[in-house]
């Protein structure tokens, strides 16, 4: 399934929180990460990454949490997508 697919597909109740976060947005017409349309496709897969990037974020560093935000939130801004 190509990504173009993904986005214009309405998502299966089964996708959960992403399901429900891709209806809301269309609903008021904000724009949709699409990183929410490759974790509805497959909700188990992203419960691994989502659970990874949670211990990114969370766990022991020399930078705090909000550090690696700012670095995350500059990254994607750099990159011209949505944090």
């Amino acid at each position: 399934m190509y990504f173009k697919d993904l986005e214009q597909r309405d998502p299966p109740e089964s996708a959960g929180r992403f399901a429900q976060g891709i209806r809301a947005a269309r609903t008021t017409g904000a724009a949709v990460p699409g990183i929410w349309h490759l974790f509805a496709a497959n909700p188990d897969a992203a419960k691994h990454l989502c659970d990874w990037v949670q211990t990114l974020m969370r766990g022991p560093s020399p930078l705090s949490p909000g550090q690696r935000e700012l670095i995350a939130a500059f990254t994607s801004y750099r990159n011209h997508c949505l944090f």
